[in-house]
């Protein structure tokens, strides 16, 4: 076959343009310091990509649901607080008042204080976060307690699921039935029946000692199952941070750029460059002229 000028000039051409697409490509690198910049590059890279990162947005979404849980259980955990403190305050009145020393006026205002206290446990009772009703189950717009009225118990107590995994659905509220009514009898009924017997005089207050040592008991069971939850939450935040670092360092693995590599690289490709632009230049030196001389 016979080599023409033209044959070497268009090679040369080609093989220049082919060196300038190389380095372009790691200067892109280098520049980025990912190692594609679009998926035609290196589509096997680019798939990959998308499927870790869709990988590390679930994992992002479940820590962003883990913040409502964590809003959710420690707002449930310091009313529970609140109204265990509040118990024990009402039975120490109860004492009081079961002292035989007792005129009815002593009792009477006794009776006042219980009822402000009943009055605030109700008012723990409807704690909200946000503008949810955290003790009402799944109707989180609707209070569970409204003593105005004679509502006095929660009329839901459908758990409050919230997602924190793949496939895993948490509990995270309070069962206000159980809380109110766990015991066996309604809460704001027997502290009612006390601040009535108060006031009246009639009836052995020391029966109400028993339960409200009941509601206690209750209410320290219901706060029990929530820390249970609760430390199972952070262990779940545990390993989701876990995941998080995992996938981060996978997605890094995948498309960033080894700089060093990079550099030697390029530095390699533009002394090649070099060369083929001597290298052409003498083809292309020669004219017409010079073949007729």
């Amino acid at each position: 076959m016979r080599v023409t000028q033209t044959m070497l000039s268009n090679n040369m051409l080609k093989n220049l343009s082919q060196s300038y697409s190389n380095m372009g490509k790691l200067q892109d690198q280098l520049a980025t310091g990912k190692k594609i910049t679009k998926p035609s590059d290196d589509p096997v890279v680019a798939i990959k990509g998308m499927r870790y990162r869709t990988d590390l947005t679930e994992v992002e979404q479940y820590q962003r649901n883990l913040s409502e849980v964590y809003n959710w259980m420690e707002s449930s955990d310091s009313a529970l607080d609140d109204m265990t403190n509040a118990l024990q305050r009402v039975r120490e009145l109860t004492v009081q008042a079961s002292n035989g020393t007792n005129s009815p006026d002593d009792l009477k205002s006794i009776a006042v204080e219980v009822k402000q206290i009943k009055e605030h446990i109700a008012n723990i009772s409807n704690t909200k976060v946000g503008n949810k009703y955290l003790f009402n189950g799944s109707n989180t717009t609707v209070a569970p307690i409204d003593l105005a009225n004679g509502k006095i118990a929660p009329d839901n107590n459908n758990q409050v699921l919230i997602t924190v995994s793949k496939g895993v659905n948490l509990n995270t509220n309070v069962d206000g039935t159980q809380l109110f009514t766990g015991s066996g009898s309604n809460l704001f009924e027997d502290l009612e029946n006390l601040v009535n017997a108060m006031e009246t005089g009639s009836g052995d207050i020391d029966n109400f000692l028993t339960t409200l040592d009941s509601h206690a008991s209750n209410v320290t069971a219901v706060r029990a199952d929530l820390g249970a939850r609760y430390n199972r939450v952070e262990l779940i935040d545990d390993r989701l941070s876990q995941q998080s670092v995992i996938a981060t360092k996978i997605i890094s693995d995948n498309e960033d750029a080894e700089l060093e590599k990079v550099i030697i690289d390029l530095t390699t490709q533009e002394s090649v460059h070099r060369a083929a632009l001597g290298v052409g230049s003498r083809i292309i030196q020669p004219s017409l002229l010079d073949f007729l001389r």
